[in-house]
């Protein structure tokens, strides 16, 4: 069965654009969300402060038999001083019960630390001190990480433009960085929509992420186009859409089976790879899978859209009337 995917390439843009729109419109919600104030949720890397989470000690008798009242735990750190800290329920890794808080907060010292400890366990029940965990990061280094990994994106992206304008040519390299664009705005839209519903926040890894789908992507998209220049190199007189859907033809097997095997593995790394890693595979599953659809439907879609304008306007240019 041959694929047509540019019969069926407005159908493609849509489905893009509806997901990148839906992206957006979270990363402007979550910017205007005081918790926030950032298009997506950031982990303690990138702003600074403390982080505490708490886990109820349940091998005491009735210590974990009531739910956590988050509104009880917002109420003692606005009585410390901390009315603007994130809060957050989390599951207790042994129960998978919701036993535990997270709270995201300024930089404290040990001694207020233990204050808002004793405090919140008073109302909510006794911590095991044995899962209690603190993090803090300045704000300089958290700024510094941010616009480390911001330059090294864009890095990337000059790049890729310039290797693919001397390997193939400009317009080449130019929808090849719409397509990745396009794998980004995914990945960092559907996160944003994670960060308001659930939570989620993105830290140093997810940069990394980023970087690692750029090159993942770009690979698929290298593919199909040398693809598409041996089909022309062999007849310049075809139209470019059976050009272009021949090619994504002839490489989709190769494409398919390289992510889905690729998708396997970041899926086992993502159930059985442990806290500190999950979000950094999702983010790359989620990456992965919006390359491999660009690279067939949209840069190839968009490569053939305008050479065919391009055709056109040639055309349009030779018949024109020659003035006596």
């Amino acid at each position: 069965m041959k694929l047509s995917i540019n019969k069926s390439r407005v159908l493609w843009w849509l489905v893009s654009s509806a997901i990148i729109l839906a992206g957006v419109i979270a990363m402007a919600i979550s910017w205007q969300n005081p918790q926030i104030r950032a298009p997506l949720r950031p982990s303690l890397d990138f702003v600074g402060g403390t982080r505490l989470q708490f886990e109820r000690d349940c091998s005491k008798p009735g210590n974990c038999d009531k739910p956590i009242d988050i509104n009880v735990v917002r109420e003692v750190a606005r009585a410390q001083g901390l009315a603007d800290s994130s809060i957050q329920v989390v599951t207790d890794r042994e129960t998978k019960k919701e036993n535990g808080v997270l709270i995201r907060t300024k930089d404290l010292d040990a001694g207020k630390r233990s204050q808002l400890e004793q405090a919140i366990s008073e109302k909510i029940g006794t911590f095991d001190p044995r899962k209690n965990q603190i993090d803090t990061v300045g704000p300089t280094l958290g700024r510094e990480l941010f616009n480390s990994g911001l330059v090294a994106l864009l890095v990337s992206f000059a790049g890729i433009t310039i290797y693919l304008a001397f390997r193939f040519k400009l317009d080449y390299a130019v929808f090849a960085i719409v397509a990745l664009l396009h794998d980004v705005l995914i990945t960092v839209g559907i996160f944003s929509m994670m960060g308001l519903v659930f939570g989620t926040e993105v830290d140093s890894l997810f940069i990394v992420a980023l970087l690692t789908i750029v090159g993942f992507s770009v690979n698929d998209t290298v593919v199909i186009y040398d693809r598409i220049r041996e089909i022309l190199a062999e007849n310049t007189s075809r139209p470019i859409d059976e050009v272009v859907d021949d090619a994504v033809n002839q490489t989709l097997t190769r494409s398919i089976n390289t992510t889905f095997s690729t998708l396997l593995t970041l899926f086992a790394i993502f159930l059985f790879g442990g806290e500190t890693i999950k979000n950094f595979a999702l983010a790359l599953i989620i990456g992965f899978a919006a390359g491999a659809y660009s690279s067939i439907f949209i840069a190839s879609t968009l490569l053939t859209l305008w050479r065919e304008r391009n055709a056109r306007v040639k055309v349009d240019k030779n018949q024109e009337p020659i003035e006596s």
